[in-house]
């Protein structure tokens, strides 16, 4: 049992957990807000622009009724927190990558070379350069030396 407790201890310690925690607070609080946006500001200025009743009710038998306006309302709030969220996202990724170098992609290996005889580019693996059909040396010897041979 002591390891049990020992293993929920350590848990509980653990940075994931109290980040979560702190995450869940601050969103519930920031919901808060956003409700408070959408009832206090978007709700009456849709009212005066369309004239649609988004604090409407449909009346049922006895004091049961159907708040399609709150319904309207918290797709409204669900709209806003996902582009909230998608922003903060989309900020927070953007930080990340900064500070990280970028991997660095491996060089393509050539595929032409430089006769040394005319300095015209031919293929890598050429023999003769077409050219002036001169014979590539077999070795990579540079081409200020070859100059010097003949």
């Amino acid at each position: 049992m002591k390891k049990f407790f020992s293993e929920f201890k350590e848990f509980i310690a653990k940075g994931n957990v109290l980040d979560l925690a702190v995450g869940v607070i601050i969103g519930g609080a920031f919901s808060a807000i956003v409700t408070s946006l959408t009832d206090n500001i978007i709700n009456p200025l849709i009212n005066c622009i369309g004239g649609a009743e988004i604090q409407g009710k449909i009346h049922l038998i006895g004091d049961n009724y159907i708040d399609y306006g709150a319904f309207i309302s918290a797709i409204i709030n669900f709209i806003i927190m996902a582009f909230i969220i998608f922003c903060i996202v989309k900020a927070v990724n953007k930080a990340m990558t900064i500070g990280k170098k970028k991997e660095e992609e491996p060089v393509p290996e050539p595929t032409t070379k430089i006769c040394p005889f005319c300095k015209s580019e031919i293929p890598i693996d050429a023999v003769k350069c077409c050219h002036c059909t001169s014979d590539m040396p077999e070795n990579d010897v540079p081409a200020e030396d070859i100059q010097e041979e003949k």
